[in-house]
């Protein structure tokens, strides 16, 4: 599965990620792209989006997207602080369905 985690997560998260192909947007060449731009440059190309954006889901219509999107609720993007929830990244990144939005803390 191709996973990609959003430009304000720290690079480190990926080598976190085993068995997926993790990138994070600046890899990607997206860095800076906004929100509705960058679901659209997602599409067809991951099938995953991680982010600690809680507000996404509210400001994009993500239940028609070809992707899944795990939000992190992390109380920052340190990698000291989104490391503890690797584990349950990995269990949500093995059920997630494209369109769903889920959140973990």
């Amino acid at each position: 599965m191709r996973v990609i985690l959003d430009e304000c997560l720290p690079k480190r998260l990926t080598r976190e990620l085993p068995g997926y192909d993790a990138v994070t947007v600046p890899m990607a060449g997206w860095a800076g792209v906004q929100n509705g731009d960058l679901l659209r440059q997602i599409t067809g190309n991951f099938e995953a989006f991680v982010t600690i954006d809680g507000n996404l889901a509210r400001q994009q219509n993500t239940g028609k997207l070809p992707f899944g999107v795990v939000v992190l609720g992390a109380s920052s993007n340190k990698i000291e602080d989104t490391r503890p929830l690797i584990p349950k990244i990995l269990q949500t990144l093995q059920a997630l369905k494209p369109g769903q939005v889920i959140r973990i803390s």
